[in-house]
């Protein structure tokens, strides 16, 4: 195996690949700098970690709740299980220092419906102060995700449990039934119409699960109503995702209804909420329909990032709020054109992974495989403006070449790709 620039990084890796060479792999590419994970003073991560002149105008410098949940459970899983304990701590200041947008909603004080009254999921990682901006902060999907991690923390001992930590915990239940997140419209992943879907349900589901077997493991005791409100929004929570998956949202609406979203994936892994059926049935809806040459569609018809996106908007409004309102960008879309992303494939990979582990059948490493090397391919050549061995956000459709879009290194892709080497490492070791 040659690793290097005369090699394709899509060539790196075959059926006959040693454990020893996914770790030269890894090892070229943290030398290369891939696998930068710079943090803040805080110990959180900003989105990206781009340095061209107009990359403050994509706000990516912010902090948001979900990328950085990924992020940690990724050096977590490899082991940098420190880095992981800081970001959730510092995420505990945050919240804690805003535990009156929990008490405040919880007490019918401010409506939901004013995003702005919600718990923020975009903010200055650095200050650890909410920004001024209006954002789409209604997004159950992250308070989820962060619910989840800090839960398997707690667990596994790695996060010791203080007065403070234990009062969040009951915020977030009493905030999550309050605003009853099963049937709640919000802007989920992707941060666009306010809809019920299933990949934000589906974090919160299994936040509760690992709250609920860390109160048991532990002891630990919450106020009687609060316990009562676990089951009620676990079993509420697991009734929506029986009705409305393999789908993403069942409503009616067009603007709403969404058969496919890569963001689904997620409940596979690092979820691992959906039984085996479901889970093989979201998986055969995006490598059908969502999957391109490159990368993979977050979902059909999605605008942002589509064809000429740079020439079509201004800095300042390539990636501000459209959760209110899509019409404006969606037109801009032409058919076959939405950008294709680089999240998805080392999820896909590690996922295919997991069940060859389980299985032993060789179309499970097969699979495994083949995601591995769209992974590797999707990384930045030396051509590229950003240099090599970058991970991008996504490419995008500009003057008919598919080139990186201007987030990139994005650290969540960064985190993705680790954990699919990590993953590619571990069936390796079991050939």
């Amino acid at each position: 195996m040659a690793i290097g620039s005369t090699t394709p990084p899509s060539e790196w890796v075959s059926s006959n690949t040693t454990s020893q060479e996914i770790d030269e792999i890894i090892q070229f590419l943290v030398d290369q700098g891939t696998f930068n994970f710079p943090t803040l003073s805080t110990g959180l991560f900003s989105a990206a970690a781009a340095e061209n002149p107009e990359f403050r105008l994509t706000g990516y410098q912010n902090v948001w709740v979900r990328d950085n949940i990924h992020i940690a459970h990724a050096l977590w899983v490899i082991g940098e299980k420190q880095i992981a304990v800081n970001a959730i701590q510092s995420f505990v200041r945050f919240y804690s220092k805003y535990r009156h947008k929990f008490v405040d909603i919880i007490s019918g004080k401010t409506d939901p419906e004013d995003v702005q009254s919600r718990p923020h999921i975009r903010f200055d990682g650095e200050s650890l102060t909410e920004n001024a901006e209006h954002w789409a902060h209604a997004q159950n999907d992250a308070i989820g995700y962060f619910l989840w991690l800090m839960c398997k923390l707690l667990r596994s001992g790695d996060l010791a449990a203080n007065e403070k930590i234990v009062d969040l915990l009951s915020l977030v239940v009493q905030y999550l039934h309050k605003i009853e997140y099963w049937q709640d419209e919000e802007s989920g992943h992707w941060e666009e119409t306010k809809k019920i879907e299933a990949s934000s349900i589906g974090p919160v589901v299994a936040g509760l699960i690992e709250l609920k077997s860390w109160l048991s493991e532990s002891g630990t005791e919450l106020d009687s109503s609060v316990q009562d409100q676990i089951v009620k929004c676990l079993v509420e929570g697991e009734s929506a995702l029986d009705e409305i998956l393999p789908a993403e949202c069942i409503q009616s609406d067009p603007s709403q209804h969404r058969l496919y979203d890569a963001a689904l994936l997620f409940l596979s892994y690092p979820l691992q909420i959906v039984d085996r059926e479901t889970a093989a049935q979201i998986i055969d809806n995006v490598r059908e329909h969502l999957m391109e040459p490159i990368g993979i569609k977050r979902y059909i018809g999605d605008s942002y990032w589509c064809a000429n996106y740079r020439a079509l908007l201004s800095p300042e409004t390539r990636t501000t709020d459209y959760s209110e309102d899509l019409s404006g960008r969606d037109a801009l879309l032409q058919e076959g054109q939405e950008a294709q992303w680089c999240l998805f494939d080392p999820i896909l990979s590690i996922i295919f992974a997991q069940r060859y582990l389980e299985s032993g059948r060789e179309e499970d490493r097969e699979l495994q495989l083949f995601h591995m090397k769209r992974s590797l391919a999707q990384l930045t050549d030396y051509h590229s403006r950003f240099g090599p061995y970058r991970c991008p956000e996504s490419y995008f459709l500009e003057d008919g070449n598919w080139i990186p879009n201007d987030i990139c290194p994005l650290l969540w892709t960064q985190a993705n790709l680790r954990l699919a080497l990590h993953w590619m490492k571990l069936s390796c070791q079991a050939s």
